[in-house]
């Protein structure tokens, strides 16, 4: 598993070993040499690719960063694991959507990222799908967890244990997705070898708001969330308005309140 440190990383070494793990520290999946050698001398059944580049604002002026990380780094993997009979499971985002629909995004509607964090994540997937045939892009939105302090609900419960005025985006709605039952079925899905694109999200739709009063209440906590308009809290990336996702190919993963709620109890 490449990318192993980060929250989903930590969760499928969870699953599946220690010996499964292998940081951005250990290997940097923009070198296509060591990728090779890698997998080459391990000759794994699975391979898992968490690592990215997820700053999105940075991402707008960092192109050629974010662009070797999300696209080339993938197309990199997916071809060796194509020459050595390795699975492929590959980690995407509702970002590669423009948000303007008024529905959930299905596995086939037509990407139209509005970001170059966006771009760069279809960028990768098409290169992933293009290089090999047992590929498997996962898109996913609002990964939170517990492993490494900057999720988005550790932060909001961290703000309110120190008291600090809270003001959260209200018009922009996705699926808060909890790292630890994405794993699962990271794992389910290549267990069953599915191929192309699924997206694997909670079930249900929530604003930035909302998910935050949630994190808040199932924290023991008690403080006000002023709910304001994206126009009010300007960022050099576009977010997609609507970010919510639902797969016509996969069950949804368990609600997002029941995985919230579940993440409050286990620091």
């Amino acid at each position: 598993m490449l990318g192993a440190n980060g929250q989903l990383g930590t969760e499928l070494v969870r699953l599946l070993g220690d010996e499964s793990s292998m940081p951005h520290s250990a290997l940097s999946i923009t070198d296509e040499a060591a990728v090779a050698a890698l997998i080459s001398s391990r000759r794994p059944e699975v391979v898992y690719n968490c690592a990215a580049y997820n700053a999105v604002d940075r991402a707008e002026t960092e192109r050629d960063v974010a662009f070797a990380i999300n696209a080339d780094g993938p197309g990199y993997i997916a071809a060796t694991c194509e020459r050595h009979g390795a699975w492929f499971v590959h980690f995407s985002t509702n970002f590669v959507f423009d948000g303007f629909g008024a529905e959930p995004y299905v596995e086939t509607d037509v990407p139209a990222p509005l970001s170059v964090y966006g771009r760069s994540k279809l960028a990768g997937e098409q290169k992933a799908l293009q290089a090999g045939t047992h590929v498997l892009v996962m898109r996913t939105a609002a990964v939170f967890g517990r492993t490494t302090g900057r999720s988005f609900p550790e932060r909001i419960v961290e703000r309110a244990r120190a008291g600090e005025k809270l003001r959260v985006v209200s018009d922009q709605t996705v699926n808060p997705t909890y790292a630890r039952d994405l794993a699962a079925a990271a794992v389910d899905l290549a267990e069953q070898r599915f191929a192309g694109v699924v997206h694997a999200v909670a079930a249900g739709c929530a604003t930035w708001d909302e998910f935050a009063r949630a994190a808040i209440a199932d924290a023991g906590l008690h403080a006000q969330v002023e709910a304001i308009k994206s126009d009010a809290f300007p960022t050099p990336a576009r977010r997609p308005v609507n970010g919510c996702l639902v797969s016509i190919r996969y069950h949804p993963l368990r609600h997002w309140k029941e995985a919230v709620s579940e993440w409050a109890k286990n620091p």
